[in-house]
């Protein structure tokens, strides 16, 4: 771990975000069932909060520290916990989107790609197939405006758009922040992927309707609400699967990815067998354009009684139903049509495995990259005694000693999604347009929504780490600090109360304060103040950096290199300088101080 971290070093990102006014706002006394032993691992009370923050929040609000404190660490828990903090600044920023109110169908009925414009067009013999092979692509391109502009549509890319910046704006300024945390968490659980059209319009109701809803509830929910969620259904394929067709994708990564893990105790007969118990596990179509349109819509009464089950846009057809028995991890299952499925999903994650594989999954995102087995140990305890109870595993995991350890603490490298939200929380950053931040987290390496793999986004440093990402950092870093990340404002001196620093050691350690709460800056410091002065900054970020490339990149200490350069500057006359000149150099000092903070290794662990 500790090359990683160094690796890091001046590693620069972008913040922006929105300053909550309300982000402390007084709710119903919640009293704690539970203690957390930080003290017992030497921690005070506000290095404590400022773990909370990093672990279960994405990073601190300035000053959060202290009203985390003042709350009790305990009952801030709890809150979190409930998800029901008053969010009205969050919401009044969420009312721009407008698909947040819309059902999957409306969706579908309002969203659309430029080739489905193309073949609704010829289909309503607006245009002839020939012609339109023959446009340029901006006789294309206008020709569709036109018509989605005439039938008041709107192209899917808009749509993921809107569902990009609002997770934006959601992780950056929410108060409930753990909901926040665990809604990602459990969308790279259960992945989805908009790089598979089939099913990316279903995507914004997978996260709001089914992922977000249940993320601190019973696993065995969550499971169900997932495999019959159309996200799922289409992009793992079991949309049509069926007895004389049959298709494993799906039973395969439930055992796998979703619940039993890969060394879950199951063979490859029991995916088999598990997939015939699935078929019939399809979509109720909800558009015309459905390309599953060999299901025709029926009244319910017809579905009824046919043994068919709809449950809002999911369908069970039981004639795709494969009604021959099977026999999965040796539970046999027969011919119970829908109800096979549900026994077979309730099977899954109470077994003893899943308790395990989940435990350990939520370790890693939590705790460490290789979690202890004792703490794994103690929370499938809890998982199996309160059948898949998420939030009482969470509450045995901070309950426990293993959480607080130096080994687990400041010992999580962020992803790039986590960088960068935590830097516009730090930093108190209003959002204009939250897309440009959107646009360096991609180029950092996590596009986020589009992951293909039903793996999902890794969760430990060495898939983020390399020479690549860290120029991309550095870059992202330098941009944020200057006022370049388009849409994102903050305002550096409002964030020390107006009062400028003396020098830049004086900077680094005021802002240090504010952007590492509950840390010891000594080393940071040490590390960072040889090149407070040093006007080629970003030339030498660049050089350390394309220079060990050469060596190994993995090991570097970037900011050795540049400390080495620190000051090897020209040597030629002072210029006089005039109160202008000193306020514009002061203000740019300020700047490369905010930024090496940021891109600090420090501030890149959490």
């Amino acid at each position: 771990m500790k090359s990683f971290v160094k690796t890091l070093s001046l590693v620069f990102l972008f913040c922006s975000s929105l300053l909550l006014q309300s982000s402390f706002t007084e709710v119903p006394d919640q009293k704690a069932s539970f203690k957390m032993p930080y003290r017992q691992a030497g921690l005070s009370q506000q290095q404590a909060a400022a773990h909370l923050l990093n672990r279960l929040a994405f990073g601190s609000l300035p000053g959060q520290v202290e009203e985390v404190v003042k709350t009790g660490l305990e009952k801030w828990v709890v809150q979190q916990l409930e998800g029901s903090l008053p969010d009205d600044s969050l919401n009044r920023l969420l009312s721009r989107y407008e698909f947040l109110q819309l059902s999957n169908a409306q969706i579908a009925q309002k969203y659309t790609t430029a080739g489905e414009v193309v073949s609704k067009a010829v289909k309503e013999g607006l245009i002839n197939k020939d012609s339109i092979q023959n446009f340029g692509p901006q006789e294309r391109k206008t020709f569709v405006d036109v018509y989605i502009k005439a039938h008041n549509l709107r192209l899917t890319q808009e749509l993921y758009r809107q569902l990009i910046e609002q997770k934006i704006l959601r992780a950056a300024c929410s108060n409930n922040q753990l909901t926040e945390v665990l809604t990602d968490f459990w969308f790279n659980h259960f992945n989805v992927s908009i790089a598979k059209t089939s099913c990316a319009e279903f995507i914004p109701g997978y996260e709001r309707d089914v992922i977000r809803p249940r993320v601190t509830g019973k696993f065995g929910d969550l499971l169900l609400a997932t495999a019959k969620s159309p996200a799922m259904l289409y992009y793992l394929d079991n949309v049509r699967s069926s007895g004389s067709g049959l298709n494993e994708n799906y039973a395969r990564e439930v055992m796998e990815l979703h619940t039993l893990g890969v060394d879950g105790g199951y063979s490859q007969e029991d995916v088999t067998q598990a997939a015939r118990v699935l078929t019939g596990w399809t979509v109720y179509p909800v558009s015309q354009m459905s390309d599953n349109d060999s299901i025709e819509k029926a009244n319910e009464a017809r579905l009824v009684k046919g043994g068919s089950v709809r449950d809002g846009d999911f369908l069970f057809a039981a004639n795709r139903h494969d009604k021959g028995e099977k026999t999965v991890l040796g539970v046999k299952f027969n011919n119970e049509g829908y109800q096979e499925g549900v026994r077979l999903l309730e099977m899954l994650a109470r077994h003893p495995s899943a308790a395990a594989f989940i435990s350990r999954k939520l370790a890693v995102r939590f705790v460490s990259d290789d979690p202890p087995q004792s703490l794994v140990e103690k929370m499938a305890r809890t998982f199996k005694k309160t059948d898949g109870d998420i939030r009482q595993v969470l509450i045995t995991m901070v309950s426990s000693r293993e959480f607080w350890d130096t080994a687990a603490v400041r010992q999580k490298i962020k992803s790039p999604f986590e960088l960068a939200i935590s830097a516009v929380r730090g930093l108190g950053a209003d959002f204009e347009d939250p897309y440009p931040l959107y646009a360096w987290i991609n180029r950092m390496g996590q596009k986020v929504y589009y992951y293909p793999a039903p793996t999902g986004f890794p969760d430990k440093a060495q898939s983020w780490i390399n020479t690549g990402a860290l120029l991309n950092r550095m870059n992202f870093g330098l941009a944020l600090a200057s006022q370049r990340v388009k849409g994102t404002k903050f305002n550096l001196l409002e964030l020390n109360h107006y009062h400028e620093p003396e020098s830049p050691a004086a900077a680094l350690t005021a802002y240090g304060r504010i952007l590492l709460p509950g840390r010891d800056l000594d080393e940071t410091v040490k590390r960072l103040s040889p090149i407070l002065n040093d006007p080629d900054l970003n030339g030498k970020i660049e050089a350390a950096v394309k220079k060990k490339a050469a060596a190994k990149p993995d090991t570097a200490l970037v900011s050795d290199e540049m400390s080495a350069s620190a000051g090897k500057q020209e040597k030629g006359e002072k210029k006089e300088q005039t109160p202008a000149s000193r306020a514009a150099e002061n203000r740019a000092a300020l700047v490369q101080v905010v930024g090496m903070l940021v891109g600090s290794p420090e501030f890149q662990r959490r």
